[in-house]
């Protein structure tokens, strides 16, 4: 609809047949078609004036579906007057929810005082919003209902500062569903995930173990059955960690840094954490060890390969999986194209070499129906 039809709609005539129509379905049916041509981008400041006094009277209409159909409409509209918006947020909760939700036009002042003291369905939709301050955090951490905390803690785009987080575990040390929401953000601070380990259920831990990265000494700890609430595949942490060179020296200090972790980390696809394994035994750098790994000719590999003391029996294993890794590439799809990159980098192996170890094939074939188990899950699937 060009803007010069829309400015003929808005005139007195067409207001008042918009209020004045005795039948709240057909004026909410007539504010929604109204709010969604208001909340398209290319009207003139005169028409978003005469557009905002349309809304302003919609949002003070007695029948709560027409002021439904605004909120519904608007709820994301950055057109909204902010008055309207306040004003809306103290109606029903089937109008209020999808402004307190979603409204860019209202301030953390706003959020804050809905999170301190409102009904917890609203304090839910504060912690849902797609983006959240420090400020409003910390006081729905203080103040909020469970539901509502833990719908923040699992939300990426609540910005948890360090108090914030200390509050969650101070107030809900013994609710481990809120913690849990935790589990489901896309990075975690390493001493958070630690403190996770000992509130949380075996089942949040195997997915917390699954998607983030365990301070290293911890991760060691778990798989050796320090603790018997969880085992930790640290072929898989390999991948995650933050600071591989550290993982590495870790998993050396505890003798186990073995050929069969190292190969079997190479097969997942978990190349640098390889890299830094050679570097590691061969006792020197990263990038001198980059180098003669990923050397075009036989020569460097093989070098690295025997300084690092490792047995020559798998040098070939090596050989093809890296071979295969340089031919691959990931795709933009996030973890789902992962998985597909390690089931094909997986065929490429064992298909090009037949000698790799039964036991290292019987792991890779594992751990990749554990990666399509886990993202056929709701909660990994949604992440």
């Amino acid at each position: 609809m060009s803007v010069q039809t829309l400015r003929a709609r808005l005139n007195r005539a067409d207001i008042n047949r918009l209020v004045n129509q005795s039948d709240p379905e057909t004026r909410a049916l007539a504010a929604r078609k109204f709010c969604a041509r208001y909340a398209e981008g290319d009207l003139t400041e005169q028409d978003r004036e005469i557009g905002a006094e349309v809304v302003r009277i919609l949002a003070s209409d007695a029948a709560e579906l027409v002021r439904r159909a605004l909120a519904v409409t608007l709820q994301r509209s950055a057109h909204l007057p902010a008055d309207v918006a306040k004003k809306l947020i103290e109606d029903v909760d089937s109008i209020a929810v999808p402004i307190i939700a979603g409204s860019p036009m209202l301030e953390d002042d706003d959020l804050i005082r809905l999170a301190r003291s409102a009904a917890p369905a609203r304090q839910v939709a504060v912690a849902s919003r797609p983006a959240l301050s420090e400020a409003v955090v910390e006081t729905l951490v203080e103040h909020a209902a469970p539901e509502a905390v833990r719908t923040a803690a699992a939300n990426d785009g609540a910005a948890f500062s360090p108090r914030a987080y200390a509050g969650c575990f101070t107030r809900f040390e013994d609710n481990p569903e809120v913690l849990e929401g935790f589990v489901s953000r896309s990075s975690l601070p390493l001493e958070v995930t630690e403190r996770l380990i000992a509130h949380i259920s075996d089942a949040a831990i195997e997915r917390l173990v699954h998607r983030h990265a365990l301070p290293a000494q911890l991760a060691v700890e778990l798989a050796e059955g320090a603790r018997e609430r969880a085992t930790v595949d640290l072929v898989d942490q390999a991948g995650l960690a933050g600071d591989p060179r550290r993982f590495v020296q870790q998993l050396q200090l505890n003798a186990r840094l073995t050929p069969s972790l190292i190969l079997r980390a190479l097969f997942r696809g978990h190349v640098t954490f390889f890299e830094h394994c050679i570097a590691e035994l061969a006792e020197i750098d990263h990038a001198k060890a980059w180098l003669l790994i990923h050397d075009a000719g036989p020569l460097g590999l093989e070098a690295v390969f025997r300084r690092a003391g490792l047995p020559e029996r798998v040098l070939p294993a090596v050989r093809a999986a890296l071979q295969a890794w340089h031919s691959l590439e990931v795709g933009p799809d996030g973890a789902r194209d992962i998985v597909r990159m390690r089931k094909r980098l997986a065929e490429r192996i064992f298909s090009q070499f037949q000698g790799a170890p039964e036991s290292e094939l019987a792991y890779v074939l594992d751990r990749l129906d554990m990666d399509e188990r886990f993202l056929a899950e709701p909660a990994a699937g949604a992440a």
